[in-house]
């Protein structure tokens, strides 16, 4: 090691490192003094924190559900079938329940409508869930009941297009929408 950052960045880890070190084993040994005993009893070992965890966090709404009837709700529904993505008499909300988050749901639709995918397939593919109105549509899962990328599931289901631009393109439409309609971050 001739560098001298490379130096310093061992002391560091190495000074990291024997801290750690010390308050493991004076954890180990255990509390002394004045209501050791009880204290002893209470605590079971180190208790590291995680910073991350004290920060409140709102659900991106990407992977989040939609809510009963909201305005942004409405406002996505009506984009989506401005666009031909949705039917006219579908339901956002009843469309994209078994799939994990709202913009796969939106990235799926679109998807769908870029390649001419059935979306009942590519849902199927993405949630595991293949229904009998599926296995009819000759959309069988060789998934295996398991969940499947969208790519991986553009792929299985139109073999020759290009899975992973499609993919990507499918995903900026979506979030393109969620943005535009208040319901995306």
């Amino acid at each position: 090691m001739h560098n001298p950052k490379q130096k310093w960045i061992l002391g560091a880890v190495c000074g990291v490192s024997l801290i750690l070190l010390n308050a493991a084993s004076a954890s180990a040994q255990g509390p002394q003094g004045t209501g050791a005993e009880e204290a002893a009893r209470s605590d079971s070992g180190i208790h590291i924190s995680n910073p991350i965890k004290w920060m409140k966090k709102d659900p991106h709404t990407e992977t989040a559900a939609l809510g009963p009837a909201s305005d942004q709700s409405t406002k996505l529904s009506a984009r989506l079938q401005m666009q031909g993505v949705l039917p006219a008499n579908a339901n956002l909300k009843d469309t994209s329940s078994s799939i994990k988050g709202l913009g796969d749901c939106v990235a799926a639709l679109h998807a769908g409508r870029n390649l001419g995918i059935d979306f009942g397939c590519l849902k199927s593919k993405l949630s595991g869930v293949q229904t009998k109105l599926d296995a009819a549509q000759s959309c069988a899962s060789a998934t295996d009941g398991k969940p499947v990328s969208l790519m991986k599931a553009i792929h299985s289901l139109k073999p020759n297009a290009d899975a992973k631009a499609e993919a990507k393109k499918a995903e900026e439409q979506s979030r393109d929408d969620l943005k535009e309609s208040g319901t995306g971050t």
